[in-house]
């Protein structure tokens, strides 16, 4: 599908008209419903003032549980809590994991820093040991993770869908759960660079993993937004817990007992900013409105990523064609940006920022994001202007 849609971003295109912006993986534009949404945020909070957690429970908050399991194609939306970031729902998944042992965790080595920081720094104190499997060779990862999963007694075995710092995914996700022997064992995906990137079906396998995600990447709502879908009856009493941790619990069973509700909610934390809800929310209306699907936007920016790959190697620009392309887009599933390797990644990412070109870095890979909102006119113009950045 060929999509042009920049009529619809006109609010951050027009802020700054000369703007090169390919890095739509870190900050992707929002659509301008999205920003009207965050003002009709701030118009209820001042019509409703103490009033306006009801209509944010009662109505927004549902309104996005529905949105976001219909993307999914989860079959209860009530499975899913909210929390500013997903490092706090991170903390809170760890926070389930058995207390009077030296957790087992599976994971990979291209984590990103909320999730591979936090068990870096547990390691330390002895309070969990990690086995981490290398994300390349990429074409094996699947097979080797599923092997580790096999072999292993884990407490928690947690993947990215799509590594962050390559673009690659981690295979399909039920062979993932069919690894896992032990029923006891909490399977997490972190769907950040996924969710709304790569079509994503969870029905198969919603009863059995933690899924995490938000609105600042390809979901277009930006910061604040995050949310993970919680399975029943997996991690019932988190102990990082807040006061929102309880709203779904019918009463007390155990007395002296913390209560907890069987849904999502046992993961929700304390008071939080919902503007983000706000801005969420209006996205999908308007992808439901517009008959904006997923797998269309997927189309249309893995055809961006060709022509981006066609154009540099027709305008000669040396110091891509001398990188390493980390993730061929030919490989199944290919995420929504562009990682390159080079020792040149950091020189080559200031010259291109010095000429308006927005791109970033990670060690020695530049990478480059592509969106709904660019259009093959674009990318056309963003290569030719690179060309004469890094000429």
């Amino acid at each position: 599908m060929n999509l042009d849609l920049h009529a619809h971003f006109s609010i951050f295109r027009d802020a700054a008209p000369a703007r090169i912006h390919l890095a739509a993986h870190s900050h992707h534009y929002w659509p301008d419903v999205a920003c009207r949404a965050h003002d009709k945020a701030v118009h209820e909070a001042t019509r409703l003032a103490d009033d306006k957690w009801e209509s944010v429970f009662c109505d927004l908050i549902p309104l996005v549980q529905r949105g976001i399991a219909r993307i999914l194609n989860l079959p209860d939306p009530a499975t899913i809590a909210f929390a500013p970031n997903t490092h706090e729902l991170v903390c809170r998944l760890l926070s389930a994991l058995p207390a009077k042992k030296r957790s087992r965790i599976l994971t990979s080595d291209s984590e990103f820093h909320s999730f591979a920081r936090q068990i870096a720094r547990l390691e330390e104190d002895e309070m969990v040991a990690v086995e981490r499997i290398a994300a390349e060779p990429l074409e094996s990862f699947p097979n080797r993770f599923c092997k580790a999963a096999r072999l292993g007694d884990h407490d928690l075995v947690f993947v990215s869908h799509v590594f962050f710092n390559s673009g690659a995914t981690c295979g399909d996700i039920g062979a993932i759960v069919k690894s896992v022997a032990s029923r006891e064992t909490l399977i997490a995906i972190d769907g950040y660079h996924g969710f709304c990137a790569l079509p994503t079906d969870l029905a198969a396998v919603a009863s059995r993993i933690f899924y995490l995600a938000g609105g600042y990447k390809y979901a277009m709502a930006g910061e604040g937004a995050c949310f993970m879908h919680c399975p029943q009856g997996y991690a019932p009493r988190p102990r990082d817990t807040g006061w929102f941790g309880g709203f779904g619990a019918l009463g007390d069973s155990a007395v002296g007992k913390v209560a907890y509700g069987a849904d999502g909610s046992r993961f929700m934390g304390a008071t939080f900013d919902p503007s983000g809800l706000y801005r969420m929310a209006a996205v999908f209306g308007w992808m439901d409105r517009m008959g904006l699907s997923v797998a269309a936007i997927h189309t249309h920016v893995v055809a961006l990523q060709v022509q981006f790959l066609t154009a540099i190697a027709s305008a000669g620009i040396a110091p891509l064609e001398s990188a390493r392309l980390v993730t061929p887009v030919k490989m199944p599933q290919h995420g929504h940006f562009l990682s390159f390797e080079t020792p040149e990644a950091g020189r080559i990412h200031d010259r291109l920022a010095a000429a308006g070109i927005v791109t970033d870095v990670r060690g020695h890979r530049i990478r480059f994001g592509f969106g709904c909102y660019h259009t093959a006119d674009d990318i056309a113009q963003a290569v030719a202007a690179m060309a004469r950045a890094l000429a």
